[in-house]
This record gives C-alpha cells, structure tokens and sequence, in this order.
C-alpha cells in the first residue's frame, strides 16, 4: 500500500509541473568569465523552435515565455554568441544556460551591400519614410524645398511670384502643420516659416525622415499632418572632408564644405560653409518682373561631440546671413518704395541658432537620460511695394527625457518635461504685433514591442500654455507584421499648433489685398486618424513593394486666411463650421533589373474648409498627384540616370481671382527632370534639366502692367514659374 501511495504522489507531482510547463517556461541565460563567473546576459533571443513565439531577457539574463504544445526545443541567439537549442525537459526547470562565445576568427573582408535610397522604417509604429543622402544625389538638391522632387508624399511649391519663397504640402495640408525639426530639435517655426525650406543646405544633410500622421508626444504636440525630422552630417562619420560645386542656367552659383577633425579620441568637430548667389536678372515672360529673386546667402555650422564612457555631448552653433531682392527689372536697393516708382521687395535676414544635447548611459541597459537645450534670434528687415514687415524672434527650447525598460526590454518607457518660450516683437507697417508664449509640458509614453512582430506605442502630454491654457495630447500608434512580408500600421492622435498668421501668410503681403482680422486667433486644434499597409513581394525574381496610406484630418479649430470673400482683401477670423483633409496614396516600388529602380505613386487629396459659412475645396490644391521615378546605375558604378515625371491635378482657384477671364479651376499639367552623373574615384560630376516640358503658369501675376492698382495680386502660385533650368555641379568626397 505505502508503495502505491507513493506512486499516485510521483505522478501527481510529475502532472503537477507537466501543467505548469504548458503554461510557463522560464530560465536564466549566462556566460562564463575568464575567472569562472557566471554572467548574465541580457537581450538575448529565446524562441521556440519553427514558430513565431518568443521573448527576449532581462537584465538579470532571465525570461519566461507561454509553453506550446508538442515542442520542447527552444532556440537561444544573441550577437558575438554561437546560436544554440536547449532540449527543454520538467525536470530541469527553471532552465540555466550557458552560451559560449563566437570566437572564430577570419581574415579582414569588405562587404559591399546595396541598400534603397528611400526606404520604411520597418520596426517603427510610426509610418517613417527615409530619404538617405543617395537619394538626394538624384536631384538638383540645392536647399531642403528641392530635396522632395523624388518623393510621393511631400509637395513643394511657390507661394508667390515674386520672392521665391517655397512651401509643402503633406496630406493635402500647408506645411505650417508639418512639425519641422533637426535632429529631434524644433525649427522652421514663426518667422523662418517663410523661407525656412531655403536655409537648409542640401549638401549638408545626411537623411531627411518623413513620418505621416501624429508623431511622438516627446517631440512636442505640435505634429498635426505628421513630421519632418532632418539629420545633419556628424563629424563622428566617415566622411573626412566633402565639396560640392553648383551652377544652373539662372545664374545662380553654390559652393558647399564641410571638414571634420578629430581633436582626441573622445573629442571631434566639424566645419559647414555654404554660400550662394544669384544676380541675374531674367524676366523670360515679358512681365517686367524678375522671374526669379537676387539673393547673397552665406551660412557656417559648426558642431562638437565629446564622446565618454558614461556621458556623451554635442554642442552647436548656426549662423546665417541673406539678402533678397525682387520685383520689377529696374527696381534696385536704392528706389524708395513709393507708389509710382518700380514695385519691389526687400528681405534682410539674420539668424543664430545654438544647441546642446548631454546624454548619460546607465549600467542597466536600455537606459539613459538626455537633455536638449536651443536657443534662435532670427531678424528680418522686408519692404513689400510700400508695406514693411520688421521683425524679431527669440526662441528657447529644453527637453529633459528619461529612457528605461519595466521587467525587460519588450516594455519600455520614455518620460520628461518641456520648456518652450517665444518672443515676437514684430511690426507690420505701424501696427505692432508684439507677443509672447511660454509653454511648460509633461509627458509620458509607453511601449511594447514583441520581437519584430508588434509594437504598441501610446503616449499622452500636459502643457501649460501662456496664451491657451492647459493642452491634453493623447497619441497612439501601433504596427502588426502577420507575415514577414505584410507590415499593417494604425494610429491616432491630437495636435494644435499656435498661429503666427502673418509669416505664415507672407505670400499674402505681395498683393494690393488689405489684412482685416476680425477676431483674436485661437489656438489650432485638430485629430489625425491614419492606417497604412506595406506589402512585400516578388514578381519573378523582381523585388517589390506596394504601399497603400489613408489618412484623415478633422480640425476642432483652424484660424483661416479667407480669400474667397472679395479680391481686395485677406479676413483672418477662427473655424466656424467643418475644415478636413482625406487623403489616400497608392505606391509601388521595384527592381526589374539589377541596379535599375523604379517608383510609381498616385495620390488622392480631399480637402475642404469653411469659409464665409460655405464649406470648399481648399484653394491652390491640387486634387491628385502623381509620380513616376526611375533611377539606373551601370554594373561598374561609375555611371547613375535618373528620371522623375510628376502629374500635377488641377484644383480650384479663389472666388474673383480674375475678373478678366473668370476662371474658377486651374489645368493639370506635366514636368519632367533628368539628371546624369558619371563617378571617378572620389568625385562625381552630375548634369541635368529641371521642368524639360517647359510648362509654366501664365501670367502668374494679376494685373502686372500696373502693380499700384487695386487688382494687383501675385499670391495666387498653382504652377511652375520658370521653364527649363539646366544645371551642373561637381562634387568631391575625403574619406578617413
């Protein structure tokens, strides 16, 4: 009997853990040190083998993970260890595994990859296009507003005839409601909004990353349409020293430098110079109007890095000076800006910009706080005909965040506190404009992440806003792979912004148009709500991918510039009834052949707004775009063609904007460009043609026979404004 007791206990006990093990298996990962220690190993890869479930270690080399019926083999990998298979059995839980390091040596190899110049971010929730330096190559990338001419989702265009001013477009909506930054800083805000895109050379940046939709809370909730994020190069690359040489058939000539010097180990800067200039003056038209602005810019960037053991810290400083004339041909600095003497325009710009990021990396991994502190004194002296718009801006930003992990690196946490202060002291011709915001924030942000099948991100932030009282942002994103070819994204979330209607609406000024504002503006309020599909596959031995995008703006506020009403004036005055964006853009990539690329994108905009209490197609819009990109490179890589068609839809044109030919809709239309670069060794030469269909806007300026008149308008851009430009350039890299 005492016998059969004890086997009844046996197997109970054994059925005991054979329960548990179908809920739970757990155990511990280590490596063993040269003095026989065992060492937990965090981070590393425990998945059952041939399937999908799976966790990663802590950092106490612990994990646990939900068993799965009818395997008992678990797959361990982590990088610099050999990857092993632990037979799991119940009588050796909690499991405790060594793995051995990879200690094969062989001789030193290059590995040459090939990697697209545009590509998704796959592991990131937020659908974040980057456009690497490669792809900028492809084009004539003078400044940031021409680095989107391959791109499907961003679109630049003049914002009036005369100043050469350029603005973009994301989901439909004006760029004020892009979050513009460098390098997680915020810029292009206020005053640089009306030539911002201009004063960022093309040369100098290392990759522009266009997200759609809300992005992070701990940049800020200022991301209504989604975000732009460029990234300077960095004197820790490899990249020694870099020339680039630039001329087009305007007249316009570019150099741009950049030298790095590696002062110490832990200490290395580097140098940015650009310098610009265009004097000729050219009216193709016949319009007595330059076609194109005289500018002089010069502009210098240097930047530190101290690079510790625990502590890391970059400091930086810009500085930025330009001169702008426009106008008629035989207007010069001289004429006083009266009426009956040559009409003209005028900007002198000065801009310091300063920054400090400070980092500190903690034993435990996956963790680390950081501080962000900025500072930007723009200037700006304008006359517009015998308007002046002077003004000044002073602007601070602090970001302290905190990065860590809850249990193991599947669930992470970010936090911090925001400090944001701008001061305006603005005059347009004797009406002062003088303000101040001050903004004080928290936030706080979760995510899971389960292997490289799901992530979850949601994110909420409190600001205490001078002028707007408290802001509650809540976001949301999340991204699900079903396969390891489909990749499905979704996300939500709110965004405001505060109006500065008066730079946001400079194109305005060039016109005859009186400004009326009828009432104080309030702050801009709007939900974003997105979902994207990304499908990978192959056509015979080519490689594709489809992208569909769906996203939808509703503003609870928007302060509107109403042109609609009369043609001699501009009404500023808050949303009253219903203003939204849909927009919807198909895309597909491939390689028929080895190293020739193609891009196919068609998008689709619905954008309407209340003005004077009638609901409208937003006006200067265009319905439907479309892009056609191909790009080849010769085997021996030392020639790359590139092509890119875009389809411009037509739209609708404000109410009165020519009483002359009572037009209400503008046509679509074709440009095409093309560029060839043949590559030596360490420098390329590149020539090429923008607009090859020659096709400009007509008449672009209203009433340009008499600029004094009250019909005078050159704000109303749907179009290019020059035909074919033909350029070359030069450019040279060091490597160290």
């Amino acid at each position: 009997m005492r016998k059969v007791v004890i086997f009844l206990l046996s197997l109970w006990v054994t059925n005991s853990l054979s329960s548990q093990n179908l809920q739970n298996t757990s155990g511990f990962i280590f490596e063993i040190s040269e003095n026989g220690d065992s060492i937990p190993i965090q981070g590393v890869t425990v998945i059952w083998l041939n399937s999908h479930v799976g966790t990663t270690t802590n950092e106490r080399g612990h994990f646990s993970l939900p068993a799965i019926n009818n395997n008992s083999k678990l797959l361990v990998s982590h990088v610099g260890f050999k990857t092993d298979t632990i037979d799991v059995k119940v009588e050796s839980l909690p499991i405790r595994h060594v793995l051995v390091a990879n200690l094969s040596t062989i001789d030193a190899v290059t590995v040459n990859a090939n990697r697209n110049n545009t590509f998704i971010q796959q592991l990131n929730p937020i659908q974040t296009v980057v456009i690497t330096s490669g792809e900028l190559t492809r084009a004539a990338c003078c400044n940031l507003s021409e680095s989107f001419e391959t791109n499907a989702s961003v679109d630049v265009s003049y914002s009036d005839a005369l100043t050469g001013a350029k603005q973009i477009q994301l989901l439909g909506l004006a760029g004020i409601y892009t979050q513009m930054q460098y390098e997680n800083i915020p810029t292009m805000r206020g005053l640089a909004s009306t030539f911002g895109l201009n004063y960022v050379p093309g040369p100098w940046m290392e990759s522009i990353q266009v997200s759609k939709g809300t992005a992070s809370v701990s940049n800020g909730y200022e991301s209504i349409t989604g975000q732009i994020n460029i990234e300077y190069k960095k004197p820790w690359s490899e990249e020694k020293s870099y020339y680039n040489l630039y001329a087009n058939s305007l007249g316009m000539a570019e150099l741009n430098a950049n030298y790095t010097v590696d002062v110490s180990p832990k200490v290395s800067t580097m140098v940015m110079v650009h310098g610009s200039m265009l004097n000729n003056r050219i009216d193709h038209n016949h319009d007595s109007f330059l076609d194109h602005p005289l500018t002089r810019q010069y502009h210098l960037f240097n930047r530190w890095k101290y690079q510790g053991k625990k502590w890391e810290s970059q400091i930086g400083a810009k500085l930025m000076n330009e001169d702008r004339l426009a106008g008629q041909l035989s207007f010069d600095h001289s004429t006083i800006p009266q009426v009956g003497n040559p009409y003209g325009v005028k900007y002198s710009t000065r801009i310091f910009e300063a920054f400090n990021k400070t980092g500190y990396i903690s034993n435990r991994p996956n963790t680390s706080v950081g501080l962000i502190n900025s500072i930007t004194m723009h200037s700006q002296v304008a006359s517009i005909g015998i308007r002046t718009h002077d003004a000044e801006q002073f602007s601070y930003y602090g970001n302290l965040v905190a990065i860590t992990y809850i249990g193991n690196t599947n669930h992470s946490v970010k936090g911090g506190i925001t400090l944001k202060y701008d001061y305006f002291k603005e005059m347009l011709d004797s009406i002062p404009l003088n303000r101040s915001e001050l903004v004080k924030g928290i936030y706080g942000e979760y995510t899971y992440k389960h292997l490289e099948t799901h992530t979850l991100m949601a994110g909420i932030r409190f600001d205490r806003n001078s002028r707007y009282g408290t802001l509650v942002t809540p976001r949301f994103h999340g991204m699900i792979k079903p396969t390891a070819t489909l990749t499905l994204r979704a996300s939500i979330g709110k965004g405001y912004r505060s109006p500065n209607f008066i730079a946001e609406n400079s194109n305005l000024l060039v016109s005859s148009r009186s400004i009326l504002v009828e009432e104080r503006p309030l702050i801009e309020e709007a939900w974003n709500l997105g979902f994207s599909i990304n499908q990978k596959f192959r056509i015979g031995h080519m490689p594709c991918s489809f992208t569909t995008d769906l996203y939808r703006v509703l503003f609870k506020n928007q302060f509107i510039a109403d042109i609609d009403r009369d043609r001699n004036t501009v009404y500023f005055y808050n949303l009253k009834g219903k203003s939204y964006s849909n927009t919807i853009q198909v895309e597909l990539n491939g390689e028929p052949i080895k190293n020739l690329t193609f891009n196919l994108a068609y998008r689709i905009n619905d954008v309407k707004q209340t003005v004077n209490d009638t609901l409208l197609p937003k006006p200067l819009v265009s319905r439907n775009k479309g892009l056609f990109t191909a790009g080849y490179r010769t085997l021996s890589r030392k020639w790359q063609f590139d092509y890119t068609l875009q389809y411009n839809g037509g739209g609708r044109l404000p109410n009165n904007y020519d009483t002359n030919s009572h037009r209400t809709e503008y046509p679509a239309y074709v440009t095409m460009n093309m560029q060839i670069t043949k590559m030596f060794r360490k420098w390329d030469l590149y020539i090429g043609v923008e607009n090859l269909t020659g096709f400009r806007q007509k008449d672009p300026i209203i009433s340009w026979q008499n600029p004094w008149s009250s019909t005078f308008d050159a704000s109303q851009i749907w179009g290019p404004l020059t035909g074919q430009k033909l350029y070359a350039g030069l450019r040279m890299s060091v490597w160290k």
